[in-house]
């Protein structure tokens, strides 16, 4: 019997370095939904909950690309930064990111990786983590130089940084597993994959 198709829910290039990195075979799709949209319907209580919006667009998108592929394991994964109980956004033009690392600077803020498997429309599996880190106090002129060098490739990254490159430079301290910052808990993932038959155990 073949093992089940993997479909990775998204259009994140870290996901699908990290997923065949891992010698992982899956296809790419980018679900078709809105996130403003979907945030807008969550009940207020929980809105502005870091870790049920994570969990909430996590599965709105694996539940979308399972519709249209009811046989294969879809995963559908999101992250959150939250920093002093606000939740950032991915920055759209380089004027935003500036802002966003201006606010995050010399602050701690946490980013939390959700990703859940989908199979027929139900939901089979769900993994949360959650990363804890602090950005030095560094200068504007250090702003400027990073900026110069790592726009536009940051824009797809929630904190405006790619910690296994250049972002570094960012960090006084750093708590957590290096694959939830990147966007995917890929160690519980793998195991599931097993016990799902995706991968050999």
């Amino acid at each position: 019997m073949s093992p089940p198709e993997l479909i990775l829910a998204s259009g994140s290039s870290s996901r699908r370095t990290m997923l065949a990195a891992a010698g992982i075979d899956f296809t790419a799709i980018v679900p078709e939904i809105d996130e403003d949209e979907a945030r807008a319907k969550m009940p207020p209580e929980t809105a502005g909950d870091g870790r049920a919006v994570a969990e909430h667009l996590a599965e709105r998108k694996a539940l979308s690309v399972s519709a249209r592929h009811p046989e294969a394991l879809v995963l559908g994964c999101d992250q959150v930064l939250v920093c002093e109980g606000r939740l950032f956004n991915k920055a759209m033009d380089d004027a935003e990111a500036d802002a966003a690392l201006r606010a995050l600077r010399g602050r701690p803020h946490q980013l939390i990786s959700a990703a859940v498997i989908a199979k027929a429309q139900g939901l089979i599996w769900r993994c949360t983590d959650v990363a804890r880190l602090e950005m030095r106090d560094f200068s504007d002129a250090f702003l400027k130089r990073y900026l110069q060098a790592e726009l536009p490739d940051i824009l797809g990254s929630v904190g405006c940084y790619r910690i296994e490159g250049r972002g570094t430079q960012l960090f006084e301290r750093v708590q957590g597993d290096q694959f939830t910052i990147r966007g995917l808990p890929l160690i519980p993932l793998l195991a599931a994959l097993r016990a799902h038959g995706a991968l050999l155990s």
